[in-house]
């Protein structure tokens, strides 16, 4: 089979927005579909990139959105299993007056942990250029082990490995157990995207620069991009480190998505480059690029459906410029 350029594992599910309040002055969501490694792969498939997914929803109305619409996207969904008896992962996203958002998750059980190593496509993971996971997939015995066979299996292959932490404390037993796992991804990945958020709860470091070269130290991991919100982000290679400054958008809704967004644009980075070509002049545009995307993408709701195209991304940054 040809090679997919990314095949992501995990969560996909229905992020509930805040969409206004009704006539009777109830709160309205509105059902956006979601989960970090299918919005990384719909950015992709944007810029061009050939995209798989491994996961599994509820043979229930909204699995059945989900499937339909990230099918829609151009992801092959081969790898896309329906759960009879468990339903679709469901998440309501508080948003704050700033855009940041809080989650409340609906998934005890829910079925984006019920993927089993036996219903697993293995040819995706033996035939890809990168493989993307994140923490969620770790929260549970059961997905933990289908996600660590998934993680041998990519690397046995060839594939470069990809790790968001994407830490959503409410989903763990407890955050020491999240730590373990994040230092599990960590550990195996050539390439780690990780907010300032995390950096902090992962090593304890309020400062960027030092909290990642802790992870250097422990890890050698080779290439770390740091993200800071407001403040933009960093690239830390071959002991270098390159920082480009954020795109502020007037029009932010809510930050949903934004992390997902910037993860497949440095990921399209690597594909284009390759990791052992990067430089300076590289990175930065990466960055840039990625940073722009990601400020596009918090000026509407949800993210799956809506990633920007890569014109509107350049026109964006021309704009900025000028």
């Amino acid at each position: 089979m040809e090679k997919f350029d990314v095949t992501a594992l995990g969560e996909l599910l229905v992020d509930f927005t805040m969409n206004g309040v009704s006539g009777q002055g109830n709160p309205v969501f509105e059902a956006n579909p979601g989960g970090a490694p299918c919005n990384v792969l719909s950015m992709l498939q944007q810029l061009g990139k050939r995209t798989a997914f491994l996961g599994k929803v509820g043979k229930d109305s909204f699995g059945e959105m989900l499937k339909r619409t990230v099918q829609e996207q151009g992801i092959d969904i081969s790898g896309l299993v329906m759960d009879e008896e468990v339903p679709t992962t469901l998440a309501f996203v508080h948003t704050a007056p700033d855009g940041d958002r809080s989650f409340s998750f609906y998934r005890s059980p829910g079925a984006d942990m019920m993927l089993k190593k036996e219903e697993t496509e293995i040819s995706f993971l033996q035939n890809t250029r990168i493989f993307h996971f994140g923490s969620l997939s770790m929260t549970e015995e059961g997905i933990e082990a289908t996600t660590k066979m998934a993680v041998e299996t990519a690397k046995k292959a060839g594939a470069l490995l990809s790790f968001d932490p994407n830490l959503r404390p409410p989903l763990w037993k407890s955050l020491d157990i999240a730590k373990e796992k994040i230092a599990y991804g960590i550990s195996q990945c050539d390439i780690l995207k990780i907010s300032d958020d995390e950096i902090l709860f992962f090593t304890g470091a309020s400062d960027i620069d030092e909290g990642v070269a802790k992870i250097q130290e422990e890890f050698h991991t080779p290439l770390i991009f740091a993200t800071m919100g407001k403040e933009g982000s960093r690239a830390y290679y071959q002991g270098g480190r390159t920082v480009c400054g954020p795109f502020l958008n007037q029009n932010t809704v809510e930050t949903t998505g934004a992390g997902d967004t910037f993860m497949a644009c440095v990921l399209n980075g690597v594909l284009g480059y390759g990791i052992e070509e990067l430089n300076e002049q590289k990175l930065y545009g990466m960055l840039e690029f990625a940073n722009a995307a990601a400020s596009l993408i918090t000026t509407k709701k949800g993210a799956l459906k809506v990633m920007p195209e890569e014109k509107e991304v350049r026109d964006f940054i021309q704009s900025q410029r000028s």
